[in-house]
């Protein structure tokens, strides 16, 4: 019984998730209360939804702080000295500029928001694929498959946020592992932005690559590098990410004590610092509110003993002796999944069982996390990613246009990630 209200908990919060009929807040905790108090379980519902939210807290406090803490390099411009050097370096070769939208959009993916993302990445390199009568469609192919390999994996993104809050993990080792992985699939990226760039220079008139080449030769760069706190920015975030790697200190501490160092460095002014949070945090609220839903929608779930129940359930249909696929399974069923689901339904429907079934073969949460992220590439191009319409509205292109030139591309690239994961260890077999 356990079992069946446990699954019926994840179909209705799927079905009002993907039919719209609620946001994704509202059901994430409106289902599991619903079943718990027909399982008979209304009186523990407090206590199982502290218990919740007590362990997805320091994943919200994280995300909270990255947010912030990216939003206030984005405004100081950080990432645009790096856009108009790479512009530079092109001088005006189709393979280079492509090479070069892979490099910016792998960095400014760290950001974690899709949305602010694309928008930085077509600002800068529209104007010149429209110049040079290049396919803005590779545009949307490179920089949706580096928001899916980077803002999907890291702690502070959308798709790993709901993992490791939803299973209760540590962001360091849960990130640590997967970082090997994410630079070779990084490098995947270039090297088909490398291939589009190819594919490209056959199409664009060698007369407009000379005229495009003396317009940039010509170019100065802006005042932003000759300023003191651009230097001390590209320091500090370059400090952060190496505290990060070698475990100095919780993700947690070192990103908000970044963000609160570099909120006063940037807007030593009061009002401009209260303005700076209250305009970031739009962002960065919805998400936090998901996260501590997600621990009241877990906290209930285990409670409740449903997803031991389902579990068992899902174990008994997995053979012998293949147990220890689970890892290697969850990240190619993620291929699929992630391209027609939301990120909500996946992560806080599909991989909590898939877990529980995991760790009866003694295999860990984590290593679960990192294959259910595997497939963010395949969901940045799907009709459920929210940022992609954004993008495509920029690039004046529709959705089945865009699907059509991106869908072997980006499932190649995920392909070979999925098979860095495994090699480097990320996840066992």
């Amino acid at each position: 019984m356990l079992a069946a209200l446990g699954f019926m908990t994840l179909g209705t919060f799927m079905v009002l998730v993907m039919r719209k009929y609620t946001t994704a807040f509202v059901a994430i905790i409106a289902a599991p209360v619903l079943y718990a108090i027909i399982a008979g379980r209304g009186a523990d519902l407090g206590d199982m939804a502290v218990e919740g939210i007590e362990t997805v807290a320091p994943t919200g406090v994280l995300l909270l702080f990255a947010v912030l803490y990216f939003g206030v390099m984005m405004d100081a411009k950080l990432f645009e000295p790096v856009s108009r050097g790479i512009i530079r370096l092109s001088k005006g070769d189709p393979v280079r500029i492509c090479v070069g939208t892979a490099v910016l959009s792998l960095l400014v993916a760290l950001d974690g928001d899709g949305t602010t993302s694309y928008m930085i990445i077509c600002s800068a390199f529209l104007p010149i694929y429209r110049r040079l009568g290049m396919n803005p469609l590779v545009i949307a192919a490179i920089a949706t498959m580096s928001l899916g390999a980077i803002s999907g994996s890291t702690p502070w993104g959308g798709a790993a946020t709901r993992a490791i809050s939803v299973l209760g993990l540590d962001a360091t080792e849960y990130l640590v592992p997967l970082l090997p992985a994410l630079g070779l699939t990084s490098l995947a990226i270039v090297a088909m932005a490398y291939l589009l760039g190819r594919g490209q220079r056959k199409r664009v008139s060698e007369t407009v690559v000379a005229d495009l080449a003396e317009d940039i030769r010509e170019q100065r760069a802006g005042g932003e590098m000759r300023q003191w706190r651009f230097w001390f920015n590209a320091g500090l975030t370059v400090l952060l990410l190496v505290l990060l790697v070698s475990g100095a200190a919780p993700l947690v501490t070192l990103f908000m004590g970044g963000f609160v160092i570099a909120l006063v460095v940037n807007h030593p002014d009061l009002a401009d610092q209260g303005e700076v949070v209250t305009r970031h945090a739009a962002s960065a609220v919805p998400v936090v509110m998901l996260v501590l839903a997600a621990g009241i929608f877990t906290g209930i779930l285990s409670g409740t003993g449903m997803v031991e129940a389902m579990a068992q359930a899902a174990l008994s249909v997995v053979p012998e002796g293949m147990g220890s696929l689970i890892p290697l399974l969850t990240a190619l069923i993620g291929l699929p999944l992630s391209f027609f689901m939301s990120n909500d339904a996946y992560f806080f429907g599909v991989l909590p069982v898939l877990a529980e079934s995991a760790a009866q073969h003694g295999i860990s949460g984590y290593e679960i996390a990192r294959a259910g992220v595997a497939g963010q590439m395949l969901h940045s191009i799907g009709p459920a990613s929210a940022p992609l319409w954004v993008l495509l509205g920029l690039l004046g292109k529709d959705l089945g246009e865009f699907q059509r030139f991106a869908l072997l591309r980006v499932t190649v690239v995920s392909l070979a990630m999925i098979g860095f994961v495994v090699a480097t260890g990320a996840i066992s077999l």
